[in-house]
């Protein structure tokens, strides 16, 4: 069995509940919600899921990215995790420009529920975020992640990637381009990232 969120929350964004034939006929329910309205109870049900979805390889810096945004997390009846994603807010530097970017960030399903639609669910609540607060979202996709991603139509970014560290600007040159989710840049101007610790996309 997987996490459980404890119920009662202190607060919410909106909630969805639906039924899904996939479990049986198991009342599902998506939420999202402010990292500073979940709980800690929640929040470690949302870093244990993570760790299993990710095998041990999901680090403190990578837990430390998803938080300060909103999350999405998608539960049964009895509060058990089934996946999470979240969005936070970046700034990125584009053709003199500096731009409020919904960067998606910590998204997992559980192991024995995926392909059944639910990494689907959390990316269209991290969407509806993006629609409506950025001026465009971005990810970084694993390989696996990446077909989900190619599917609802964000776009790989086809121009430069750098970032703008401690010590000026640095240019990324073997990172692997991020997904874009709206925004209609020039690919011919580079992409310039604000700085953070650990991987920068």
């Amino acid at each position: 069995m997987g996490p459980t969120l404890p119920r009662g929350g202190r607060g919410q964004i909106g909630v969805r509940t639906q039924i899904l034939a996939e479990y049986g006929g198991d009342v599902t329910t998506l939420r999202t919600a402010h990292t500073s309205d979940l709980t800690a109870a929640e929040l470690r049900a949302a870093r244990a899921l993570l760790d299993e979805a990710f095998d041990g390889d999901f680090s403190d810096q990578d837990w430390d990215h998803g938080l300060g945004g909103v999350h999405a997390l998608v539960c049964d009846e009895t509060g058990a995790l089934f996946a999470h994603g979240s969005v936070v807010q970046r700034r990125v530097l584009h053709n003199g420009r500096s731009l409020r970017v919904g960067y998606v960030e910590a998204v997992a399903v559980r192991p024995d529920l995926r392909r059944q639609g639910l990494g689907g669910q959390v990316m269209g609540a991290l969407e509806r975020v993006i629609d409506g607060a950025y001026a465009l979202g971005a990810l970084s996709a694993s390989a696996e992640g990446e077909r989900l991603y190619l599917a609802r139509g964000w776009v790989e970014w086809k121009g430069a990637v750098g970032a703008i560290g401690p010590d000026g600007v640095i240019q990324l040159p073997d990172e692997e381009p991020p997904l874009l989710w709206g925004g209609d840049l020039d690919p011919s101007y580079e992409l310039f990232f604000d700085w953070r610790d650990g991987d920068i996309l």
